[in-house]
């Protein structure tokens, strides 16, 4: 399986896309606005990361606007943030196989290109 989650909008996704060439490797590509993510996509994804917390991000507008870095969250808070609020997903997560990466931070995505590179 080769899926890679997105928003379109945004410009980071976009160079990422580009660098990497997901988008012509075969990977099904997901806009996380205009496709919802389904409880079973967000639980998959959490089986390969190893936690909801590693798939929230804490820089999404609302983060700050719902008071959420004062709360005590627990992995089911992160699950139902993420399902409620598309932005509350690090972006992008891309899955080959049984890897996942998630996320724009420099090791990541070159982790990333070196592994789409193999395909």
């Amino acid at each position: 399986m080769k899926k890679f989650y997105h928003l379109g909008t945004c410009t980071t996704c976009q160079a990422i896309i580009k660098d990497t060439k997901v988008d012509q490797k075969g990977f099904e590509m997901q806009d996380i606005k205009t496709e919802k993510i389904t409880p079973a996509q967000l639980d998959e994804m959490k089986a390969l990361s190893g936690s909801y917390e590693s798939l929230f991000s804490r820089r999404a507008l609302k983060y700050k606007e719902l008071g959420l870095k004062d709360k005590n969250l627990t992995e089911k808070d992160y699950r139902d943030l993420i399902l409620e609020e598309y932005t509350f997903l690090k972006r992008p997560v891309a899955i080959i196989g049984k890897k996942i990466f998630v996320g724009n931070d420099k090791k990541n995505v070159a982790a990333l290109r070196e592994a789409v590179d193999q395909l």
